[in-house]
């Protein structure tokens, strides 16, 4: 199965509540912090959420 590193590059501050709780179901918390996930429909579905505060990297 495919993974991904999602990685945060913006803050959450000033965001709505539905993305803060997408980055926290991701395991992100604070800025420069990373996750390697498997890809999957919900998790594409989560990064459409919160493309412009994540960075995705195939690994």
């Amino acid at each position: 199965m495919k993974k991904v590193r999602i990685t945060q590059t913006r803050s959450a501050i000033r965001k709505s509540d539905k993305q803060k709780a997408t980055l926290m179901a991701l395991g992100l918390r604070r800025v420069g912090m990373a996750r390697e996930h498997a890809v999957t429909p919900q998790l594409q579905g989560m990064l459409k959420k919160v493309d412009f505060l994540v960075k995705v990297e195939a690994i």
